[in-house]
């Protein structure tokens, strides 16, 4: 069991009113035994004297009177009715009393106090209450006597127990139907009331959080993965804290923005993003907060969306909202502040153009979209001023893009990068992160030294502990031989050839290190505790699953261990598996536009009549950055009105980057109606598209049912035709008038129109290769 998980005190000791209220109602009989030893409990710890209490009774009596008309009540009631009247209040005084002056713990123990007293068999095992409306203590208190039954006897309580934990489950975690049938499997009432204790605030701790517990739980069940796998110190804000934080600025009228125009959300987000910066926290949430940031100490802390839709079964919401990093170096605070602006930020993402976007084409649109939040330390370790983790990375149980025949999807595949895990899961410039083929892990995308070179980690994002902020640094700047396990991710660049690393001793002062990975992949215990996680948590979910996580490395003299720190566990978004296609023989050379190989799925798109093209060339000698800008918005606005036909969409680079020089900056809202996504690169130094398979973006792409081609022109095996894209007709002008500007800079292709043909990508994986020819069928 991971220490940090169990160990940390919980955030909650007081029970509710309501709670003692609706647990009494299960004991009818006992009730007021029950309440008889609260009271006794009150007056001898002197949180109120009997004749205070009695008093306070009384006069509580005589408003209640008032209250149901009697204007003269001790004329107007008869002595039994005042006494019964008076019983009732003393209930309710007694619960609200002892509520708010003793831990939840202290009244169950009342309550198993009285009922010790009573004459049980030993064999009775059916429940005396109904789960659904039984306050939570209650659950919680009946399972762990259920859990600890001998054996023999467990097969008679099985049935109340599933019931109670789907009880607590749906209420705490998730009531999606497909989730709460897993996590009832391997969720133990100890498990549930470790996330209760470690709540803030009210209801769900949403999908995020709830898919890394189950899956934390799933593999500390297998004996072979169960000493190596664990989870961050964690704690869960509750999803209706959305709805305190958002009546107490005044933030409700903003929640309508989800019905608006998708250009009026994109022109309004930055004031509701103001608008939530403003805003302040109810009292006892900062409070709790304040407490979790005393109990983390100094740690780094990530603070990551967990929304109620998120990581559900079929819809990933990869990348929609918002996660920060608080470097939780400063003052109390400061970190405070920090801290509570990131949880600002996260509420508003809930209003992006691209979640909404995102919801509208899953038909999710009209659900009250509620955000939990998750707040997790960073698991990592300082190297010089620097604090990062050895290794982080996304996995998946199946890989859909398999770059030779040798490798087998049902292995998986990693997407691994050195430091922190945003270079793996976002599309980043200037830098490729490791991609291993769990199959066959020897098995590079590249072939060369110069390619492996070229498509490598060269950036590392790190928090600077000095400077207590979140950054990016050269590669070269960190990975020296000082570092305890360069040679496990590096070696040394002899030109022609890479050499590993047989020691950090070796390496010389002028060496040149790059980021191969290549002994972590030919360690086995490595891919055996990657692949076997892979392969058993898609068992268990019944469906292919993707994965964040860290991965700590252990030396032992020359030896290396791991451990696993899952950050997060979701169901897989899938593209329908196609059938194999083949690329016909005798394709007419004069009308195929472009062929492309590598990382090829299988499929076909047929009947394309229209194509947007942006030069690679002409993009690059753009000098301004409006212009750019103002590129993708165009893109954006032949998406939307391409929205019922369809459209290829080729250009430079790499779409959605976020360095604007290498790609036209879009996000998944400005391209979710195209049909094929052709990534270009130039001879002349523009740089490659990267392999985008695992990342954020790629997972739009497939739910979205996009392909994604990447099309170098720099490997001879490559081909686009230059003379047809740019003597073609250019339709900007006449679709969009108010971006007739941007002629010089996009072109519209109407090949039908023009050419009375529509173009056909063929997408034959078996021999890793695709052609885009025109057809005069339509």
């Amino acid at each position: 069991m991971n220490p940090d998980w169990i160990s940390i005190s919980p955030l909650r000791s007081k029970t509710s009113t309501i709670d003692i209220y609706i647990k009494l109602a299960q004991y009818p009989i006992l009730a007021d035994r029950i309440r008889a030893r609260m009271r006794e409990e009150m007056f001898q710890r002197g949180i109120v004297d009997e004749k205070k209490f009695e008093h306070e009774v009384r006069d509580r009596a005589i408003e209640s009177q008032k209250r149901e008309g009697l204007y003269d009540p001790f004329n107007h009631e008869p002595a039994s009715l005042w006494q019964k009247r008076k019983g009732r209040i003393r209930e309710f005084h007694t619960d609200f009393y002892f509520a708010n002056n003793f831990p939840t713990a202290r009244f169950e123990a009342l309550v198993q106090e009285v009922l010790n007293t009573q004459p049980r068999s030993e064999s009775q095992v059916e429940l005396s209450f109904n789960p659904e409306l039984a306050p939570w203590s209650m659950l919680f208190q009946q399972g762990e006597i259920f859990e600890k039954m001998v054996t023999e006897k467990q097969g008679e309580v099985r049935h109340h127990l599933e019931e109670i934990k789907v009880v607590l489950i749906k209420g705490m975690i998730s009531d999606h139907l497909r989730f709460i049938g897993v996590a009832k499997r391997v969720l133990t009432i100890d498990d549930l009331r470790r996330i209760y204790n470690r709540r803030i605030g009210e209801g769900k701790i949403g999908g995020k959080a709830a898919g890394m517990v189950v899956a934390w739980k799933i593999l500390k069940q297998n004996p072979l993965l169960a000493d190596c796998v664990e989870i961050p110190q964690s704690y869960f804000i509750g999803s209706e804290v959305t709805y305190d934080f958002r009546r107490l600025n005044g933030l409700d009228q903003l929640m309508n923005q989800k019905y608006r125009p998708l250009e009026e959300i994109r022109q309004e987000y930055p004031n509701v993003i103001a608008a939530h910066l403003r805003g302040e926290f109810p009292k006892e949430i900062v409070d709790q907060l304040r407490e979790v940031l005393e109990m983390m100490g100094d740690t780094p802390i990530i603070v990551r969306s967990s929304s109620l839709l998120e990581d559900n079964f079929g819809f990933s919401f990869a990348g929609k909202y918002d996660s920060y990093f608080c470097p939780n170096q400063a003052t109390a605070v400061e970190n405070l502040q920090e801290l509570l602006d990131a949880i600002r930020r996260i509420y508003a993402s809930t209003l992006n153009p691209d979640a909404i976007l995102y919801r509208q084409k899953h038909g999710l649109i009209d659900y009250d979209e509620r955000m939990g939040i998750l707040l997790q330390e960073v698991r990592g370790q300082r190297f010089d001023q620097y604090y990062f983790p050895t290794i982080a990375g996304v996995g998946f149980s199946q890989n859909d893009h398999r770059w030779h025949e040798k490798i087998r999807r049902e292995d998986g595949f990693l997407r691994l990068v050195w430091g922190m895990g945003t270079r793996a899961v976002d599309r980043v410039s200037h830098d490729y992160p490791r991609m291993i083929a769990l199959s066959h892990p020897h098995l590079r995308p590249e072939t060369t030294a110069r390619s492996i070179r070229q498509y490598s980690q060269h950036y590392i994002d790190v928090i600077d502990l000095e400077e207590n902020s979140f950054k990016t640094v050269p590669v070269d700047e960190v990975l020296t031989k000082k570092y305890p396990f360069t040679k496990l991710l590096a070696s040394v660049d002899e030109g022609d050839f890479l050499r590993p690393i047989m020691s950090n001793a070796l390496i010389k002062p002028d060496s040149y290190l790059v980021l191969t990975l290549d002994q972590l992949t030919k360690d086995e215990n490595f891919i055996t505790l990657m692949r076997t996680a892979m392969q058993e948590l898609e068992e268990k979910y019944g469906i292919p699953v993707d994965t964040e996580f860290t991965i700590e490395v252990r030396k032992h003299g020359r030896d290396f261990s791991y451990i696993l720190h899952l950050l997060q566990c979701r169901p897989l978004s899938q593209r329908e598996e196609a059938q194999p296609i083949e690329i016909p023989d005798d394709l007419p050379e004069e009308w195929v536009l472009f062929r492309s190989r590598g990382l090829v799925p299988n499929g076909l798109v047929e009947g394309v009549r229209y194509v947007v093209f942006v030069d690679p060339a002409v993009y690059k000698k753009i000098p301004d950055l409006t212009t750019k800008l103002e590129l993708g918005r165009t893109v954006s606005r032949l998406n939307a009105l391409f929205e019922q036909e369809g459209y290829v969409l080729m250009g430079p680079g790499r779409w959605g980057s976020s360095n604007i020089d290498l790609g036209v900056r879009v996000t998944y809202a400005d391209i979710h109606n195209t049909k094929i996504l052709v990534e270009i690169s130039v001879p002349d130094g523009g740089a490659a598209p990267e392999l985008s398979y695992g990342t954020h973006f790629f997972q739009d792409l497939v739910e979205a049912s996009i392909h994604s081609l990447p099309l170098h022109l720099t490997h001879d095996d490559h081909f686009f035709n230059w003379d047809f894209f740019k003597s073609s007709p250019n339709h900007l002008a006449e679709l969009l008038p108010q971006d007739a500007k941007m002629e010089p800079y996009i072109r519209v292709l109407d090949l039908w129109t023009d050419h009375g043909r529509v173009l056909d990508v063929y997408m034959d994986a078996q021999h890793d290769r695709t052609a885009g020819v025109l057809s005069a069928e339509r």
